[in-house]
Order: structure tokens, then sequence, then C-alpha cells
């Protein structure tokens, strides 16, 4: 029996927190969207690479994400 891992989903470039789409305790499937980021006018979605449960946003709209930073936990 394999143990669950969570999952930190992290941002792949510097960009700024447009929009939050999920919140903490959803079901999130994998190709979900957590949250849109944008950069260069462009809108970038952050999506779930597995399922499970949404148990935190580490980010608020507004926020300037650095490559790398935490966006979310997915447990």
């Amino acid at each position: 029996m394999e143990a669950m891992m969570a999952e930190e989903i992290r941002a792949e470039m510097v960009a700024n927190v447009w929009k939050i789409v999920a919140k903490p305790g959803d079901q999130i499937a994998e190709g979900d969207t957590i949250v849109i980021l944008e950069s260069m006018k462009m809108e970038i979605p952050v999506i779930a690479e597995e399922e499970g449960t949404l148990t935190s946003i580490e980010v608020a709209e507004g926020d300037v994400v650095q490559e790398g930073d935490l966006i979310a936990v997915l447990d």
C-alpha cells in the first residue's frame, strides 16, 4: 500500500496572481485549474498534475510569484 504524499504546486515563471479559481477543501481532479497567473498580458492557468484535496492556497490575488514559489498544496 502506497502512502499518499502531498503535492506542492509551484510557479514555473515570474508572474502576477490574476485569479484564484479553487479554494481549500475542494476536490481537485488531474487537469483542474487551481489559479490563473498573468505575465506579459497572457493568462497562464496553473493546473493540478494529480487528483486530491486542495489543502492550502499560499498566494493571494495580486501577488507576484517568482519561479519556484509555492502556490498551493494538494493532499
